[in-house]
């Protein structure tokens, strides 16, 4: 449905992404992670036609989203910092977008404006960041987006709102297929809500892959030897990162799980357990793997 080809965009003189290669289904949440200035606010600006590519294409239905009124209709941007007009009160900006996307529910409006009881009559910008961003959410699944696109979402949201703006979420995807694209630093709570995940660094994607399969396909080890550890013990895997706690050697390791094992159980250890990993571990120990390690600042 989404498609990202050969995209490349740059800011004087500096790449902010270069090359990009990007897919994603209809239907789907799809995580889009990085490093600071990696280029995810970029390829989020991209999708909802705010930036036209300097090289490539940016396609939804095989169509070009850059002054594409019909594809704006069907796609709705939640910035970092949601934009409001000055002086403008929730039921002014309902207005607004009323007037813009044709698919605006204003039943829907209600529901949500009582659900988080928030004061429509009231001038936004009085309100706390974490009103203002519910505020966005509100207009958000009021104009019934087929593609949502959110940068930090969650940032300034107590536990309780994030979980019903979350159920929120799933349930649109689940009723109408609305397709997701998130871009957080919060992987916790991209874990609990995504099903496909893209990793970039430095303007480059690293990773396109389903949520299950990357985890599979990455596996905390911790294995102890009688002696010493043998050389080859990960020869012919990808060795991400390995650190040794007294006797025990903790390794993160890619390759299928029972090729690991059998590799393992060759050399006899006397430990030998498979940990789980969540995806703020794997997201730190790819980037370990392309130079961007955690470097002691106190020496």
């Amino acid at each position: 449905m989404i498609q990202f080809s050969k995209v490349s965009k740059s800011f004087e003189g500096t790449d902010a992404v270069e090359n990009i290669n990007l897919h994603i289904q209809k239907g789907s949440i799809y995580g889009l992670l990085g490093t600071n200035g990696a280029g995810k606010t970029t390829l989020l600006k991209l999708l909802a036609g705010i930036y036209v590519p300097d090289n490539g294409s940016v396609l939804v239905d095989e169509s070009k989203v850059f002054e594409n009124s019909y594809i704006k209709q069907r796609v709705f941007f939640i910035p970092d910092q949601p934009f409001f007009f000055s002086q403008y009160t929730l039921a002014d900006m309902g207005k607004f977008y009323k007037k813009i996307y044709d698919n605006w529910n204003q039943e829907r409006y209600v529901l949500l404006v009582d659900a988080f009881k928030i004061d429509e009559k009231r001038k936004l910008h009085k309100f706390s960041k974490g009103v203002q961003r519910q505020a966005a959410f509100i207009l958000a699944l009021s104009t019934m987006p087929e593609i949502l696109l959110l940068d930090e979402p969650m940032d300034g949201l107590d536990p309780v709102v994030r979980k019903n703006i979350k159920s929120l979420i799933i349930e649109d995807v689940a009723s109408r297929e609305m397709t997701v694209l998130i871009s957080s630093h919060n992987l916790r709570e991209v874990e609990d809500i995504c099903d496909y995940i893209g990793i970039l660094h430095k303007g480059e994607l690293l990773i396109e892959k389903e949520l299950d399969d990357l985890k599979s396909d990455t596996h905390k080890i911790q294995v102890a030897f009688k002696e010493n550890v043998p050389e080859n013990l990960f020869t012919g895997f990808n060795l991400l990162h390995q650190e040794k706690r007294g006797s025990v050697l903790i390794c993160i390791v890619k390759g299928k799980e029972e090729e690991i094992v059998g590799k393992v159980m060759q050399y006899q250890p006397v430990i030998l357990d498979i940990l789980p990993l969540t995806l703020e571990e794997i997201f730190i120990y790819e980037m370990e793997g392309v130079g961007y390690a955690i470097k002691n600042i106190f020496t």
